[in-house]
């Protein structure tokens, strides 16, 4: 594998007394710069019955602005800057990002701080808000590779939220419009600066972008709470699920083991990587034989996702002779089992190492892929060095590691299996 550090920029680390956290990373593109803030508040902070969806939402009601920037100004301050701006929510972080003019970084965190600070709604936003929720879910819920994704998560979690998907419950959804005295006391207890880091990276000075930060986000107050999340218990048997699709679609099926939760600090999530790529990419002997050779399949890959608590390791195909479908499933079963008996020809597991390696580098190839790039692994750790941590784990892994992890975690007793199929009307 290729010598050097995955993650090869120099970055300056600091933690105001609030807490808030500031990561700066001077890039070498000139004129722009990337903003992410990162916070610790995905559906993982879910953990009381009846409240999925939150996080999600928050996605949502950040955008409605402040006494001093309501959203018609907020939106014509960024087009005034020529940036653009999004966020997403995923199951441990809420990620805003912004890309901009260097030049304009001040008057961003600026305003960044401000509804940070001082986010304000009515509760007749707050119910059009939830109302418009509803609507995305029931948009996505139209594909199949969503309702999957809630089956499956439903299927194989029994108390810890990971259950839900970063929409949340339907029934949760439903009943939004009625809580928006529990919307503020989501809102107090995680958008907080010790949940918070500030990630800008870019054409900056180091010390500049931490003084910035210091001046706009220090009056920040630190908040107290931490959620008490379950601790799913041991999975100790097969789980399955059928789902019965009444319009027109191909058939899936979803094989998932539970897996550790991010680790890189030994061998486990390294070795789950390296499977994930090894055993069921474009360039595998399984996806060759079931895609190409066999065409019994459309599509085939699998998941392996780091989280902050166990999650799922996931092999998803979509079966294109809907009469092979346990015929695939039983491929996947068994490619599962080869690599917890088998291990991978060394001069293989360094083509995917070296693959996994080229792949995340040459993609650092511009302010805002960098801050794309490193906003997962600060999600999980909240530093950069994550990525050099993980990538060092790639370098160690031998084909005995793979083998002991898959032995370990490729179980019958921890699987769940989902399948998706059409039913006539």
């Amino acid at each position: 594998m290729a010598a050097g550090k995955a993650f090869p920029f120099a970055y300056e680390q600091h933690d105001l007394s609030n807490g808030l956290r500031v990561i700066a990373v001077p890039l070498p593109w000139r004129g722009v710069a990337s903003v992410y803030i990162i916070v610790g508040a995905g559906s993982r902070n879910e953990v009381e019955p009846g409240r999925s969806g939150f996080a999600h939402f928050f996605e949502h009601m950040m955008f409605r602005g402040t006494p001093r920037f309501p959203p018609e100004r907020y939106e014509a301050e960024l087009q005034r800057m020529g940036a653009a701006s999004n966020a997403y929510t995923d199951d441990d972080r809420t990620v805003y990002h912004t890309t901009l003019a260097s030049e304009d970084l001040e008057p961003l965190l600026e305003m960044e701080a401000d509804r940070f600070l001082h986010l304000r709604y009515s509760e007749e936003d707050f119910r059009t808000e939830a109302l418009a929720v509803l609507g995305e879910y029931m948009k996505d819920s139209a594909e199949p590779l969503h309702r999957l994704e809630e089956k499956l998560r439903d299927t194989a979690f029994d108390v810890h939220p990971y259950k839900h998907t970063t929409m949340g419950f339907l029934r949760d959804i439903e009943r939004m419009p009625e809580m928006y005295d529990y919307s503020l006391q989501f809102f107090g207890r995680y958008y907080r600066p010790e949940h918070t880091t500030l990630l800008i990276a870019g054409d900056i000075r180091p010390q500049e972008a931490l003084r910035l930060a210091e001046r706009h986000w220090g009056s920040w107050e630190r908040g107290s709470w931490q959620p008490d999340v379950p601790e799913e218990p041991p999975q100790n048997g097969l789980r399955e699920a059928r789902i019965e699709w009444r319009s027109p679609t191909l058939p899936y099926v979803v094989v998932a083991q539970k897996a550790p939760a991010y680790c890189d600090s030994g061998p486990e999530c390294a070795a789950l990587d390296l499977i994930s790529l090894a055993g069921f990419s474009e360039g595998s002997e399984l996806y060759r034989r079931l895609v190409i050779d066999e065409q019994w399949v459309e599509h085939l890959w699998a998941n392996h996702v780091d989280h902050v608590d166990p999650y799922l390791f996931i092999v998803t195909a979509r079966v294109k002779q809907p009469e092979r479908l346990r015929d695939v499933r039983q491929a996947i079963e068994d490619e599962l089992a080869r690599f917890a008996a088998e291990p991978m020809p060394e001069d293989r597991l360094e083509r995917v190492k070296s693959h996994l390696f080229y792949s995340f580098v040459l993609g650092l190839d511009r302010s805002e892929s960098v801050a794309a790039a490193l906003a997962p692994y600060i999600g999980l750790r909240r530093t950069p060095e994550t990525v050099n941590r993980i990538f060092d784990r790639y370098a160690e892994a031998s084909p005995a590691d793979l083998v002991r992890v898959a032995q370990r975690y490729f179980t019958p007793q921890t699987r769940t299996v989902v399948t998706l199929e059409e039913v006539a009307q």
